[in-house]
């Protein structure tokens, strides 16, 4: 395996650390409070062993999620402290979010004339019983062997010769603190049942390094296609994206590393070319940075080409090159509903497939895995199998 030097990220300033502390506490307090005021509102006189005991309840999780988080992510990297507040972020996040919508529902029985306690009562037994369901549904979505999502995707300067090549696209499965190894030979089995020409992984494997993510990673060397191509993800940039490089590349896969492959049929030619994440240029390791140029670089102007890009924001400079087909993650569709609109902010489409230009396409998967907290909620995983077109 190839070594790289990396360069140790600088110490955070003192000001920094303020700014990053001021925020969590409000965050905290916004994910914690707001819930409390929904299932536990003075309107609703409930018994006062019912608000003494939830009181104490919000109380001590609000207390504990920060101090976990920063164990889960400080230099301890504890998975056992990033299972627990990774769970409590996603229930969280489902309570802050409907309890807001609650409040409209309590808003609309004001009136109509319902009064307290009824009102306040009613309102809180609705978010506790949706809010857990919730909960339930989206730990079993996000445990679960992704879904197929099956496309046809037209490509005006695709030969005949590889119409019908088919490329089952994995992204995200975020290997992590929460041990999926079953899961993970289970969305091998899933993908090799589809009988893929090509299979691609994304980008953002995994949240820990090789050595940590090794055995959920295994089931990756079972892939069985006759083309395997890796790019790397944000994430793989905390944890040594070269050296899961490298370990894709001893599973068998190809890592695109700002780099391509020409797959030939008769005279009929289609690139597949890989880009790093763009977050490498700030990773600090030497030689990594999405580059696009070098990617396609001694390409033929005439070639189709098939991009892999972990983010779909780098659509633009795909659509500038004149590639034909992105290929991107990233996104996860939100993963728990509504956070999909705080990634619609940063990224150009959420999930499937789009047009950009006159010639590009954008196909944006969902993801096999999931990140943080372990909840789909609206936004199901999925193995995407894209069947080419020549038109």
């Amino acid at each position: 395996m190839s070594s790289t030097t990396t360069t140790a990220p600088p110490r955070p300033s003192a000001r920094r650390r303020v700014t990053f502390a001021a925020v969590l506490v409000t965050v905290t307090a916004l994910l914690f409070w707001v819930p409390w005021t929904g299932l536990l509102a003075p309107g609703a006189r409930w018994p006062w062993p019912v608000q003494v005991v939830g009181t104490a309840f919000f109380v001590v999780t609000s207390v504990a999620f920060p101090l976990l988080l920063v164990r889960a992510h400080g230099r301890r990297h504890s998975d056992r402290a990033s299972r627990i507040a990774h769970l409590m972020l996603g229930v969280a996040w489902v309570f802050f979010t409907w309890t807001l919508i609650t409040h409209v529902l309590r808003l609309v029985l004001a009136v109509a004339g319902v009064e307290n306690p009824f009102r306040a009562r009613f309102v809180a037994i609705t978010l506790l019983v949706l809010g857990l369901a919730l909960v339930g549904y989206g730990i079993r979505e996000a445990r679960r062997v992704p879904r197929v999502k099956r496309t046809d995707v037209a490509l005006p300067r695709l030969d005949g010769a590889f119409d019908g090549l088919t490329i089952a696209v994995l992204a995200d499965t975020h290997y992590g603190a929460i041990d999926r190894t079953k899961w993970s030979v289970g969305t091998v089995a899933a993908v090799n049942a589809l009988g893929p020409d090509v299979v691609v992984h994304v980008g953002d494997i995994a949240d820990g390094t090789v050595a940590q993510r090794r055995g959920q990673a295994a089931a990756l060397g079972d892939v069985r296609a006759r083309h395997r191509f890796y790019v790397s993800g944000n994430h793989e940039y905390i944890s040594n994206a070269q050296a899961w490089l490298d370990h894709l590349t001893e599973l068998g896969w190809t890592s695109l590393h700002n780099q391509h492959r020409v797959l030939e049929r008769g005279d009929a030619r289609l690139v597949f070319a890989g880009v790093d994440d763009v977050t490498g240029a700030h990773s600090g390791e030497d030689g990594h940075g999405a580059d696009l140029d070098a990617a396609l670089a001694g390409t033929r102007a005439d070639d189709p080409v098939v991009l892999l890009a972990h983010q779909p924001s780098e659509i633009g400079k795909a659509v500038a090159a004149g590639v034909d087909l992105q290929l991107s993650g990233h996104t996860h569709g939100g993963q728990i509903w509504p956070f999909h609109l705080l990634v619609r902010l940063q990224q150009p489409v959420l999930a499937g497939l789009s047009r950009h230009g006159e010639r590009t396409r954008l196909y944006t998967s969902r993801g096999a895995g999931f990140w943080g907290p372990p909840l789909r909620v609206f936004a199901p995983s999925e193995i995407s199998l894209l069947t080419l077109r020549a038109t």
